[in-house]
């Protein structure tokens, strides 16, 4: 493995310039705080946005740029201050933000804005080619680059690139109404693992992926025209060993001294959050109020200690929530307050990690409200801290945390009364119970800490390379393509098997719009005209639609998957008289399925009924086949029927109707000494299982198949066959 190289919208470090020299500063920030210890344990580089005063010198920006890289391993990325203020306080955080936060009502839609955010990209995906050298890993970060990784696909084909989104992603619902809704999910697809905090957002994401591409997934495993992706979920944790020992350091214990003389005896509840409309500050505000308008025992004896850390203060919404937040702390303390005693310890500002640590250790019971959270590594920060095994965590069920740590109090952060019987609940829990329920948090967290985070995101992020590479082996490389070329020309009979539609003709939105155009009849009459040459073209149409499109090329056709073929003289033939009156018991299960399921339709053919659901919505046709190919799988169990899947199509034909069949019985003709069957779906199956081991067999795009070799796409497989047909030429 090369280097690491991580890539977010900021560095984990911003420099002062004090007295002419450069100082380093920590930036504040779940990913800089969760990451920063982990990265400088590999041999890493750290790609981020340095914010800048556009009069900033080159010069002086170069300097910062050697500094950083020589002395933090740390690279700038320098955005104009035009793109900078568009792509960040417009794009990310007045659209993605709200938007992935499950609140529309906030959300902007600006084109100048996502220009902007395309831009910014853009040099992000510069910055990062000029750094990536074979071999290195590299690993972007949240909502900032979605566009990011088919940005460095595009330049850097071969690269490992992971993604990892640090907030919700929101239902199909909500994502549906951005107008980039697909750039911006063709944007991750670029990356070869995309990574969640939890399964539901990564169900979102693959919901989103399927109701807008198509692409199905199994088990998180996404299969596009050309590669595989996955899809997974990896709670972040935390840097449990620095929290859990933070009460070794001198000024932790000062800090803890200090809240306790001010708390006189005092039960303390602790909230810390960033001053954001998703943290849901107004809501626990009112439930601390509720819990002592109804438990007026709670008074002189409870104090709430919030620590709001300001953020994206020049925005409307949040200069509104610290309003309101002023008020209700103004209002609270006014009313239930005391000479000796405050209600609300109100602190809005950023608190260094020695008062953190020592609110942590001191608070009986951490509060979170969070009305929409990504993780909330803040749950997490303090268990780790509770090494006295004291305290209880009270938990917003909506905040990603919450599906790690069960023996947390859940609360509904709407539900004020509700929450304010946990803060109850918790303030009254015997010390027994504390400490089974602390335990068993700390055990988890301290199994699965940021290091075990990162290290199984990039273990499954060589994984799928590893997939990938297996999938690669088989593709049709220049060199076996040579060799069957070769083979091809040196062969004296030739055997040339063909699908037609997802082989030769891509699928299109109603049956008989696949026509062949001109140089598809072009490079079949050539091939046909070999006389070294069988070309068959093996499908699941009817008769007449292959009759009308290609029967004027000296070729054979089979349709039906097998059951009629065209003799040589232009006769049609099948191999025994199917029986049809299956149809009449059948076609009105069809019928209703047509009628239940908008945007599908039946086709009916001479042997076989199709019921085609392409172009329903793509959730309720997958679920819709499902429930009629069981009901028909009962229906047809008796009557020699089967029914199989192709391509979003369900299909209902004698058992003893098979491309197999017909590829057995042209292939007992003579004695061929080249074979190549080319395929898309599952009915191309039975013909690759009935080529000879040294026959070619090429399945068109990818997943499980008996194909020994793959090709892309439909483009791809109509050069080979017009390579093939100028062999000879």
């Amino acid at each position: 493995m090369g280097r690491l190289l991580i890539v977010s919208n900021r560095l984990p470090l911003q420099l002062e310039i004090k007295r002419g020299k450069l100082r380093p500063q920590p930036t504040v920030g779940g990913l800089a705080t969760g990451l920063g210890s982990f990265y400088r344990s590999y041999e890493s580089a750290w790609l981020g946005w340095y914010e800048t005063p556009e009069q900033l010198t080159e010069t002086k920006r170069k300097e910062l740029s050697e500094y950083l890289a020589k002395e933090h391993s740390c690279y700038p990325v320098f955005l104009p201050e035009a793109i900078a203020k568009d792509y960040y306080d417009g794009f990310c955080n007045k659209t993605l933000w709200p938007l992935f936060h499950d609140f529309p009502q906030f959300t902007e839609i600006e084109d100048q804005a996502w220009d902007a955010y395309v831009e910014a990209n853009r040099i992000f995906a510069d910055a990062v080619v000029a750094q990536a050298e074979p071999g290195d890993v590299i690993w972007v970060h949240d909502y900032h680059l979605m566009l990011l990784p088919q940005l460095l696909r595009d330049r850097l084909p071969d690269a490992t690139i992971g993604w990892f989104l640090h907030i919700p992603f929101p239902p199909f619902e909500l994502f549906r109404t951005l107008p980039w809704r697909e750039a911006l999910l063709r944007g991750l697809l670029g990356a070869d693992l995309i990574g969640f905090h939890t399964y539901d957002y990564v169900q979102y994401f693959l919901d989103c992926v399927h109701r807008l591409f198509g692409y199905s997934n199994m088990l998180g495993r996404i299969t596009t025209e050309d590669r595989i992706i996955k899809a997974d979920a990896f709670p972040m944790g935390i840097d449990y060993e620095r929290f859990a020992r933070a009460e070794q350091q001198s000024g932790v214990r000062r800090e803890v001294q200090r809240i306790s003389k001010r708390a006189h005896g005092h039960k303390l509840v602790l909230s810390v959050d960033r001053m954001d409309y998703t943290k849901g500050i107004p809501e626990r505000l009112q439930a601390f109020e509720c819990l002592l308008e109804e438990h007026p025992e709670y008074r002189e004896k409870v104090t709430l200690i919030l620590v709001a850390v300001p953020t994206r203060t020049h925005v409307d919404h949040y200069q509104e929530l610290k309003r309101d937040v002023d008020e209700l702390v103004g209002r609270i303390n006014g009313k239930y307050g005391s000479i000796d005693w405050m209600p609300v310890w109100y602190l809005f500002r950023s608190v260094p990690f020695a008062t953190l640590s020592a609110f942590y250790r001191s608070a009986d019971v951490c509060l979170i409200t969070a009305l929409r959270d990504g993780m909330n590594l803040v749950a997490k920060e303090y268990v780790a801290s509770r090494t006295d095994g004291r305290g209880v965590l009270v938990l917003s069920e909506t905040a990603g945390s919450s599906k790690e740590l069960g023996e947390a109090l859940a609360i509904n952060a709407h539900d004020k009364r509700g929450t304010a019987e946990a803060i109850d609940q918790a303030l009254q829990m015997p010390e027994d119970e504390q400490e089974n329920r602390m335990r068993a948090m700390q055990e988890r967290l301290q199994h699965f800490d940021v290091h075990r985070w990162a290290e199984d995101f990039i273990d499954s992020l060589h994984k799928v390379k590893d997939v990938q590479s297996d999938l690669e082996r088989r593709r049709l490389t220049r060199r076996t393509r040579e060799r069957l070329m070769e083979d091809y020309g040196e062969a004296h009979r030739r055997l040339l098997l063909l699908d037609y539609d997802g082989t030769l003709v891509g699928f299109v939105d109603r049956p008989n719009q696949a026509r062949p155009d001109a140089d598809l009849l072009e490079t079949l009459q050539q091939l046909a005209e070999d006389k070294r040459n069988l070309v068959v073209v093996i499908s699941g149409r009817d008769r007449m639609s292959l009759e009308q499109w290609l029967g004027d090329l000296p070729l054979e056709l089979i349709s039906e998957h097998g059951a009629w073929r065209r003799e040589p003289d232009g006769r049609w033939m099948t191999p025994e008289d199917w029986a049809t009156d299956w149809k009449a018991d059948l076609r009105p299960v069809l019928d209703l399925y047509v009628r239940r399921t908008p945007g599908t339709f039946l086709e009916e053919k001479e042997f076989s009924l199709a019921w085609h659901y392409r172009f329903a919505d793509p959730v309720l046709g997958s679920a819709r086949a499902l429930e009629l190919k069981d009901a028909l799988v009962h229906m047809v169990g008796n009557l020699g029927l089967e029914v199989f899947d192709g391509n979003k199509v369900l299909e209902v034909k004698n058992q003893r109707v098979s491309k197999g069949y017909a590829t057995q019985e042209l292939l007992s003709r003579d004695k061929w000494d080249f074979v190549l069957a080319l395929g898309d779906d599952r009915t191309d199956e039975d013909t690759f299982a009935t080529v000879p081991d040294e026959g070619y067999t090429v399945k068109i795009g990818y997943g499980p198949s008996l194909a020994k070799y793959n090709l892309d796409s439909v483009r791809e497989a109509r050069r080979l066959i017009h390579d093939l047909a100028g062999v000879d030429s």
